[in-house]
């Protein structure tokens, strides 16, 4: 955990009061505005989740969604402070303005919009379902039922999991839940199609195995808090989204870092 220093304290502090009402939010100005008088935008993410945000054989952070808000940035005319922290936090930190954004393929869910705007999904994925290779008690979503798997705290893989009568065990990354499967302290874990395919390549790992691929599909889309003061925010990266997609920079980038085009649903 990264030490909690005064000025953070502070800075929470003050986003708490300006986000107690959609009026004090509106009374604190026009989001988009602030950001684009400083010329900087600050994104949190996680930093060790390939391959949406890593870093690679230099220490430099990258990653599809890096590239991705980079660009965002770009044509908002601001530079990108990236910040990065656990799962677990990202949100407080957004919703008490430490962060600006944050883009970590956060999935669209109906409880999280009950509380944030998501502009429009930039990516879809698939979520699965993965165990030992030599496991043959689990070959369905069903079969977790008094089971264990390992996730991030407050992740909708752990949600998932739960949903389906499993004990989660809390882990911090990817690369930790799958030596948890490895080592048989749990008994599987549920991630992004596009990771855990990403992990099995670059690693080579044979230890392990998809049996199952839930039906629906997953969108990843960026989230800020529901107040007045980020509608023009929302609009512009919409509007930023867009047209990455039209000129197909949102393409390239997925061909990039996943060697698909996973941007259209």
């Amino acid at each position: 955990m990264k030490k909690i220093t005064a000025l953070f304290i502070a800075t929470m502090l003050t986003a708490s009061v300006t986000g107690c009402s959609s009026a004090s939010s509106a009374a604190a100005g026009d989001h988009l505005k602030k950001i684009q008088d400083a010329g900087t935008i600050t994104v949190g993410l996680e930093g060790n989740w390939q391959p949406f945000c890593y870093h690679d054989e230099t220490d430099t952070l990258v990653g599809f969604d890096v590239e991705v808000t980079k660009e965002i940035a770009k044509r908002l005319g601001v530079e990108v402070n990236f910040v990065e922290g656990e799962w677990d936090g990202l949100f407080t930190g957004l919703s008490t303005g430490t962060y600006d954004l944050v883009v970590n393929g956060v999935d669209v869910t109906e409880e999280r919009q009950k509380s944030y705007y998501f502009t429009e999904p930039y990516a879809y994925d698939k979520v699965v379902l993965v165990v030992k290779q030599d496991n043959t008690d689990i070959t369905s979503y069903e079969d977790l039922a008094g089971k264990k798997t390992a996730n991030s705290t407050g992740s909708t893989y752990m949600e998932i999991g739960e949903s389906f009568g499993a004990e989660v065990s809390p882990a911090q990354t990817l690369a930790d839940t799958m030596t948890l499967v490895l080592n048989g302290q749990v008994d599987a874990t549920i991630n992004a199609s596009t990771s855990v395919q990403d992990y099995l390549k670059t690693t080579g790992e044979t230890g392990l195995k998809v049996v199952a691929e839930l039906p629906e599909t997953t969108a990843y889309a960026i989230p800020l808090p529901k107040t007045a003061e980020n509608e023009s925010l929302v609009e512009a990266i919409n509007e930023a989204i867009k047209a990455m997609r039209a000129d197909g920079t949102l393409a390239a980038i997925s061909e990039k870092y996943f060697g698909a085009d996973l941007t259209a649903e």
